[in-house]
């Protein structure tokens, strides 16, 4: 195996030249930080003292002591089933209906379509209004005009409807993230498959769409399912910035605000690294499974 890797080097040397400055980076900024989370997470470290080896400590104390954590797990899971897949099937549909569409009309409902994804930290504050706890607040204001309520509900603060707000407002602002990755895949789909699938007994268009256009963009699939995941499984800002931190009596933590707790609160980077690499597993897990499930689109 060696010495093949060797005769595979030394045959593309030039191209393996061209990929060392980006190998090199690679390595110091995503390879290097994850091992040293890893090996961080089997220690005590305050930031001050040396790091003190204490096995699996972190990760018992996590599941076994840590309420709060358990509270983020659940959280994070609702956030992630809730709005991953939701968010993943509502921008594919869109990018599909509009797909054909003049190319001008294309652009501009693109454009729209893409805001709530480059707009996300500015539009806090359009929603804070929106699900203000007083008469003032625009769904408390239109719910008491049409008599559903009879006093102001504070969404944002009580536990029985944080969730479902924050929900809400967290698939609004996913629904951006993979759209382009879609648009960009239908548009390259060679368009005589469709006429060869006409000719051999597709008769509509979701027909046209599992046999053809589907398996034909596989790739952006894949992509746009592993941004949705990562998006969906890292969901704090718009819980800290519309439910508070840390929110009334947790009810909108999530793994990450735990994490940020305890990194930049209590200076525990040990447990923080053990709480990243759980974090990261859950991801790497939810990616292979989506990846799997999505190669078989189509058969």
């Amino acid at each position: 195996m060696i010495r093949a890797m060797k005769l595979a080097v030394k045959k593309h040397k030039e191209s393996y030249l061209l990929m060392t400055p980006y190998m090199l980076f690679f390595l110091a900024f995503t390879i290097l930080p994850v091992i040293i989370c890893i090996v961080l997470g089997f220690t005590y470290f305050s930031m001050v003292d040396a790091p003190r080896f204490i096995g699996w400590h972190n990760y018992v104390r996590m599941f076994l002591d840590d309420d709060v954590f358990i509270i983020a797990v659940k959280n994070t899971l609702l956030f992630a089933f809730v709005t991953g897949p939701i968010g993943y099937l509502i921008s594919f549909l869109v990018a599909w209906m509009i797909n054909d569409m003049p190319r001008t009309l294309r652009s501009i409902a693109t454009t729209i379509f893409y805001i709530p994804a480059i707009a996300a930290p500015s539009v806090y504050p359009m929603w804070f209004q929106v699900f203000s706890p007083d008469e003032y607040g625009y769904v408390n204001s239109f719910l008491i005009r049409l008599g559903v309520i009879d006093h102001p509900i504070a969404w944002l603060l009580d536990p029985k409807y944080m969730m479902g707000v924050l929900i809400l407002i967290q698939l609004w602002l996913s629904l951006g993230i993979s759209f382009l990755a879609f648009i960009a895949g239908l548009q390259t789909i060679d368009k005589s498959l469709y006429e060869a699938g006409v000719m051999d007994g597709i008769k509509n268009r979701f027909q046209e769409l599992w046999y053809i256009t589907l398996p034909s963009m596989v790739p952006q699939l894949v992509f746009g399912a592993v941004m949705q995941i990562v998006a969906s499984f890292s969901v704090a800002d718009v819980s800290i910035e519309l439910a508070g931190f840390p929110s009334t009596d947790y009810a909108a933590e999530t793994i990450v605000t735990h994490l940020r707790d305890y990194l930049n609160i209590r200076y525990e980077l040990g447990y923080t690294s053990a709480i990243s690499v759980v974090l990261f597993l859950m991801m790497v897990f939810s990616s292979r499974l989506t990846t799997k499930l999505l190669h078989k689109v189509g058969s």
